[in-house]
């Protein structure tokens, strides 16, 4: 008995919210499970495109990643990559180490921290200023780009409490921190002669 052809009236809601971005389990309830009952009708489908489905059902997510196939160099990205800045880049690699730490000694699902706890991680890397408000408006200003990129959730009710999402385990893993590592480690060494000087 072979199974009915997929319906597109099904398919599409699938289609169209992961070409919005990334579906998470817990703020897609719907279509969170038609998602799995199509798994393979979505991955054949975007694989036309050029697109490979990333589903992690552990952590509660999926999204679209454009296929790196060196037999289809010339096949043009959807999904654009954005460059980051190295602030943005540091806040990223600061939260994947502190979602690694929490993973490792807490039970709990979901790591929460204040803006003051993600001020302080990245205060050590910055150079020493005398305006604490710059300060602030600069990391409030990388923050709102994390949040924009989806690896962070402002807290409804608390402004200033942010849910890391479990999405960056995915895009920054242990290579991306191993290179990032080695950078920030010139800027540390870039950072101290200057306040040598």
């Amino acid at each position: 008995m072979t199974s009915a052809p997929t319906e597109p009236a099904e398919l599409s809601p699938v289609l169209v919210g992961l070409l919005k971005g990334v579906v998470y389990r817990d703020t897609a309830e719907v279509l969170w499970p038609q998602l799995l009952a199509l798994r393979l009708q979505v991955s054949d489908y975007v694989a036309v495109v050029g697109l490979t489905l990333v589903v992690d059902e552990a952590e509660g997510y999926a999204f679209l990643r454009s296929r790196d196939d060196p037999d289809e160099p010339d096949l043009p990205r959807l999904v654009a990559r954005r460059p980051l800045s190295f602030h943005v880049s540091l806040l990223l690699a600061l939260l994947r180490k502190k979602l690694a730490e929490f993973d490792a000694v807490s039970a709990e699902t979901r790591l929460v921290l204040s803006r003051d706890q993600i001020v302080e991680m990245v205060r050590v890397f910055l150079p020493e200023s005398s305006n604490e408000a710059r300060l602030i408006a600069t990391i409030d200003t990388h923050l709102g780009k994390i949040i924009d990129l989806g690896f962070l959730r402002r807290l409804r009710g608390a402004d200033d409490q942010y849910e890391v999402r479990r999405i960056i385990k995915a895009f920054v893993d242990g290579q991306w921190l191993a290179d990032f590592d080695g950078r920030l480690q010139e800027y540390r060494d870039q950072l101290g002669e200057r306040q040598d000087l």
